[in-house]
């Protein structure tokens, strides 16, 4: 999807993201990116199995292992594109009704799988550079 008034939707609706690959290193995209989303309201579920906390918050091994996963919005993923598959089958698993792949993670099929399920997906776009676009 890069339909501006799309994405602006979605922003404004994803209440709860799950933030696959979240580091607890500060320096690290997907840290700043979280950060940015949660000083703005949203609740960030970290998902990395290394790690019991970040930012605060309990951090999962996998999508699967959230409890009441069915109130997450949105998943933002922070892995290499060809680790997107198996998250994006765990989306459609749980029934999440949108994915985000950051800028540099492309994968196609699993776009293409995801939205022949009715998810909605972007891809290879930073969450907190479009947030900042259209809902400064």
């Amino acid at each position: 999807m890069n339909n501006p008034s799309e994405i602006k939707k979605l922003l404004r609706r994803s209440k709860t993201i799950a933030v696959v690959g979240l580091s607890i290193k500060t320096y690290k995209a997907s840290n700043a990116v979280a950060s940015y989303l949660q000083v703005r309201g949203y609740r960030i579920i970290p998902v990395n199995p290394n790690y019991s906390k970040i930012l605060g918050n309990i951090s999962y091994p996998s999508l699967m292992e959230i409890p009441n996963s069915s109130g997450i919005d949105l998943v933002n993923v922070f892995r290499r594109s060809e680790s997107v598959m198996p998250i994006v089958n765990q989306v459609i698993e749980l029934g999440i009704k949108a994915v985000w792949l950051q800028e540099g993670v492309i994968n196609e099929v699993a776009a293409k799988k995801a939205e022949n399920m009715g998810i909605t997906v972007v891809m290879d776009r930073c969450l907190l550079k479009e947030h900042r676009n259209y809902l400064p």
